[in-house]
């Protein structure tokens, strides 16, 4: 081959493995998972086996596979701030192929994003990313202070950022680039779950129909198909004893108009009380636990009509 070989998609290996995000709560973790795997983002009861950890989302590319897994015990403060750090998030963090620390744009480096950087520190085999989050809210002259920051606090502790990479996940700036730049520190090998799998996706798909049934009913005539549900998160509720556990769900339910928002809420949100309740009704017989409901009205402008929208809504 000459000097001016350019390797195509198909002859370069395929890569698969596993990420987490970590980071202070509301770095956005949440929001940049659910960007890059589109919305439909895995809760897993069941651990699938290939891994201890819990399944967020899976990025499925012709080149590589990307499985995004959860940290646990990262988002309680005490932990964070008081207590070292316990050995599950350890045992997670050096069993992952990548890890991506995400920090806020908008906000200063804190004692918090210190305290996890300096347990970064000890995960010496696992390569690092540093994601700056929300990049949306800050000018660029705040923002090259903050990747200036993030630089030096790596210099500082020993970390060798394999990149520095602002995002802006609700722009969707850059979330590609940050899975073109998390691809390459994968392992090579297969696909580890088929294409397609999401983990528990049907349970979420589930329960978006069960609630877009209810919000449907009665209203048919008017709104016949501009409802779309997205459950965005179902997540136990921490700290609850084994034997009362409580399920949050956050779900949206998008119509295309502003002037639909007032069928579906009803005069005094009384209609979205009775969708809320219904629903949570079949979710919980479903899913054979307590759930804790929580429903947005938002409006996604002619969203039938919009691929990019269908896209984000899972059509």
């Amino acid at each position: 081959m000459g000097a001016m070989s350019v390797r195509t998609e198909s002859t370069a290996p395929h890569r698969a493995g596993f990420a987490c995000f970590v980071g202070r709560p509301n770095a956005g973790k949440s929001t940049l998972t659910n960007a890059l795997v589109g919305t439909k983002v895995a809760i897993t009861s069941n651990r699938p086996q290939t891994t201890r950890h819990t399944v967020r989302g899976i990025v499925h590319r012709p080149d590589a596979q990307l499985v995004l897994v959860d940290t646990p015990g990262l988002h309680k403060p005490r932990t964070l701030l008081g207590e070292r750090l316990n050995d599950v998030v350890r045992t997670t963090w050096s069993e992952v192929d990548v890890i991506g620390f995400c920090l806020p744009a908008d906000q200063k480096l804190g004692p918090g994003d210190r305290y996890i950087a300096s347990e970064l520190a000890e995960i010496k085999k696992t390569p690092k990313i540093a994601i700056v989050t929300k990049t949306d809210l800050v000018d660029s002259k705040a923002l090259a202070t903050q990747l200036i920051a993030i630089d030096r606090l790596g210099k500082e502790l020993g970390i060798e950022w394999a990149e520095i990479i602002p995002v802006s996940a609700v722009g969707d700036q850059q979330v590609s680039l940050l899975a073109d730049l998390l691809v390459p520190l994968l392992p090579e090998g297969p696909a580890l779950y088929p294409e397609g799998d999401l983990t528990d996706e049907p349970e979420q798909v589930m329960v978006a129909e069960l609630i877009r049934e209810a919000a449907l009913e009665g209203v048919r005539d008017e709104l016949p198909h501009s409802i779309a549900v997205v459950v965005e998160e179902m997540l136990p509720r921490e700290d609850r004893p084994a034997d009362k556990p409580l399920l949050d769900i956050h779900a949206n339910v998008y119509i295309e108009r502003p002037s639909q928002k007032g069928i579906i809420i009803g005069p005094k949100g009384k209609r979205l009380k009775e969708v809320g309740t219904k629903s949570r009704k079949h979710i919980e017989a479903l899913l054979g636990t307590p759930v804790f409901l929580d429903l947005h009205v938002k409006v996604a402008k002619d969203w039938q009509r919009d691929p990019k929208q269908l896209r984000k809504l899972g059509f």
